[in-house]
């Protein structure tokens, strides 16, 4: 039952002839009369009978009418909603690392709650490909996600992503292992290459993260590069447990540069290549200028800019 379709009888019920309805609709007589007479086909009733030189509805299309009334109210209401530009409304569903959520996302659905009462946002914490996987099953509309410069994500032309900032990552270390006191007792002002940095600690175990493989592939690029191949003996998604198990002296593992440490944790840069992670915000393509998207993206954006 086409919307359109409906108009017309709602059009005949306000106006009284298909003469009028087709003035005020822009059409013809007869293209009035052919859809009306589809409708009745679709409903199966009789929705206008003879009346003089004119027509009238039948007690079925009167009671169509009513219900065609609160159809096309609603419909009317989810353009307004859906169009660019309108009130952010309904609800957003964001699957996001935890870090992202944490800094970013969960300050601005505070302003949100302000800003905007109506639209509500449904977080789920996944990493890239867990987020992107329920991405591309509509299972959410907005996927907060990171790549590493050593490591990069393949491009997905079905979901455009956007990029939100880049930050850069260092080797974490236990502050008393003999490797780490290298860095401290050296002359050099510049610090050593990436590859040898890595290769004082080519004996160490490896900590690389449960549930995305970027981490490690990060390790291993650097650790062939310094001749070795690394030991990853364990594994977390969390990067407080990854310096509890560096200070624990169970092993080595890439952390944020700009992430205060734990005591007994030390950060050696890692420079030529530098280790950087980009994060983006993705969507599905054709959706971003929905109103509850193009708010929260943009917000992410500018919070990121003014960090900056």
């Amino acid at each position: 039952m086409e919307t359109r379709r409906l108009r017309f009888l709602v059009e005949l019920a306000r106006l009284g002839s298909m003469r009028a309805v087709a003035d005020a609709l822009h059409t013809t007589t007869s293209t009035v009369s052919q859809q009306i007479a589809v409708l009745a086909k679709e409903t199966g009733v009789a929705l206008i009978e003879p009346h003089g030189r004119l027509v009238r509805l039948t007690p079925a299309g009167r009671r169509l009418v009513e219900h065609a009334t609160g159809i096309l109210a609603a419909v009317e209401t989810a353009q307004r909603d859906l169009a660019p530009g309108a009130e952010p409304s309904g609800t957003l569903r964001v699957a996001g690392f935890a870090t992202a959520i944490r800094a970013h996302l969960l300050p601005i659905i505070t302003q949100l709650a302000t800003e905007h009462p109506r639209l509500h946002v449904l977080v789920r914490e996944h990493e890239p490909a867990e987020a992107l996987a329920q991405l591309s099953a509509d299972e959410v509309d907005l996927a907060l996600v990171y790549d590493y410069n050593l490591a990069p994500a393949e491009p997905d032309d079905s979901s455009p992503a956007l990029p939100l900032w880049t930050e850069t990552w260092s080797l974490g270390v236990p502050a008393d292992h003999p490797a780490a006191q290298a860095d401290t007792r050296t002359a050099d002002t510049v610090p050593a290459a990436a590859a040898r940095t890595v290769a004082r600690f080519r004996s160490a175990d490896w900590i690389g993260n449960s549930r995305n493989t970027a981490d490690e592939t990060v390790i291993r690029t650097l650790a062939s590069m310094a001749g070795f191949t690394p030991r990853m003996t364990h594994r977390s998604d969390s990067l407080d447990l990854v310096e509890d198990m560096i200070t624990a002296g169970l092993g080595v593992g890439l952390l944020p540069t700009a992430r205060p440490t734990a005591p007994g944790v030390q950060l050696l840069p890692l420079i030529a290549p530098e280790v950087s992670m980009r994060v983006f915000a993705v969507a599905r393509r054709g959706r971003s200028d929905w109103p509850p998207l193009a708010v929260v993206t943009g917000l992410l954006q500018r919070r990121v800019e003014q960090a900056v």
